[in-house]
């Protein structure tokens, strides 16, 4: 096998890799949306003054 595409191949497993365990973690996430939601516009509210 050449290098180039055990390169590709390699760097495809890792994206896919990566891709599952970002989804996996939003969909296990116990966050609820509106204390979030209030995190953020705290944040935003902040640093605009």
């Amino acid at each position: 096998m050449k290098f180039e595409s055990l390169m590709l191949q390699s760097l495809f497993g890792a994206c896919l890799l990566v891709c599952v365990l970002v989804l996996g973690a939003m969909l296990t996430s116990h966050a609820s949306v509106p204390s979030v939601a209030a995190g953020h516009a705290r944040v935003a509210t902040s640093s605009a003054s």
